[in-house]
């Protein structure tokens, strides 16, 4: 090969090279809801093969990581439990203007790990109260947990519960109570139990969705994310058709 010749393809091969090769890899710290951690390591994993792009999370109670980022935590994007905070974040100046959406709706479920305490109408196991614990998420910083006590009211069941109902932090540590016996029902995210990679085992309710108002979980883009090109492309891949898919494996519903 002639020197010419040999620079020529040396050149072209750099440039192949450099057009297979993913943009300069950044990092997106996101924090999200407890329900919703699971199916985001699934997502992660996907956008990251993708991307190039590398992905922190840190989850809670959408109203703890709320406050948290009221305090200045160092989060790039908001994956919350409910559509009030990314709303009020973005209303203070926290988030980016015109990036919240939807990104998940979310179900809430009777669920037990026992396959013969739940029947087909999960109603009348809570009329007879045939239980020690009813686990559900703290209703003040949990939206899980503020749908289901809601769902209670509206069966006009809550006074008649409220002895035997033990709150988790978030609804993260309210599955783990009814995973581990520490509590026989509660009432948890419907994801939770539809993981199809863990195989949840158990008997569950669905509760209808007219007991209590709608979980819409909204995504934000945080002030500290606005330069940062691999949260803007986190946010991006979110709403893709593969992400959405995956969503829908983990029951949620999409708008």
């Amino acid at each position: 090969m002639t020197a010419p010749g040999w620079k020529r393809w040396v050149t072209g091969f750099v440039l192949a090279l450099w057009a297979a090769t993913p943009a300069i890899a950044g990092e997106v710290t996101v924090a999200v809801a407890s329900n919703f951690l699971n199916p985001l390591k699934q997502l992660i994993q996907e956008f990251q093969h993708q991307s190039g792009h590398r992905v922190r999370t840190v989850s809670g109670s959408t109203g703890k990581l709320y406050v948290q980022i009221l305090h200045g935590a160092p989060f790039d994007v908001f994956l919350a439990g409910d559509s009030t905070r990314p709303r009020l974040l973005e209303k203070d100046g926290q988030a980016v203007a015109g990036t919240r959406f939807t990104y998940a709706r979310g179900k809430i479920v009777l669920w037990s790990a026992d396959p013969l305490r739940i029947g087909a109408d999960g109603k009348n196991l809570l009329r007879r109260r045939n239980f020690n614990h009813l686990a559900l998420a703290n209703p003040k910083t949990a939206p899980y947990g503020k749908a289901a006590v809601t769902a209670l009211q509206r069966l006009n069941l809550w006074e008649t519960l409220s002895p035997v109902i033990v709150q988790g932090e978030n609804i993260g540590q309210t599955f783990q109570f009814v995973a581990t016996g520490n509590a026989e029902v509660g009432l948890v995210a419907l994801s939770q139990v539809m993981d199809p990679r863990l195989n949840i085992k158990g008997s569950r309710w669905l509760v209808p969705e007219d007991l209590y108002d709608a979980i819409d979980q909204d995504a934000v883009l945080l002030t500290r994310g606005k330069s940062n090109p691999a949260a803007r492309a986190f946010l991006k891949f979110l709403q893709s058709g593969r992400a959405r898919n995956i969503l829908k494996s983990y029951g949620y519903g999409l708008k």
